[in-house]
């Protein structure tokens, strides 16, 4: 038997209501990146990446600085998950680490 599941949409919005959403998320976030607590030089990350199907919703969304995003796709550009305060994929993280 073949197991093949029907191709599910996904949410990908126009540039000004994904701009309109990123807002949300940097002030949902509290203008502060999610895995180092940094203030500066804000991203907002698909959890679950857009080139892996990830949806533009709040859901998949969370707000890194510049060096945590950058970090989560060298880490492991395979991996969608990002955890909050304990790291990016739940080890805890020294100070400037």
């Amino acid at each position: 038997m073949n197991d093949v599941r029907p191709k599910v949409e996904r949410l990908r919005l126009d540039p000004g209501s994904y701009e309109t959403l990123r807002q949300q998320i940097l002030r949902r976030d509290g203008w502060r990146c999610q895995a180092c607590g940094a203030m500066a030089n804000l991203e907002v990350h698909h959890k679950e990446f857009r080139s892996h199907a990830g949806n533009d919703s709040e859901l998949n969304l969370i707000t890194l600085c510049t060096a945590c995003h950058t970090q989560t796709h060298r880490r492991d550009s395979t991996s969608t998950s990002v955890g909050g305060r304990k790291g990016l994929h739940g080890q805890s993280q020294e100070p400037g680490g």
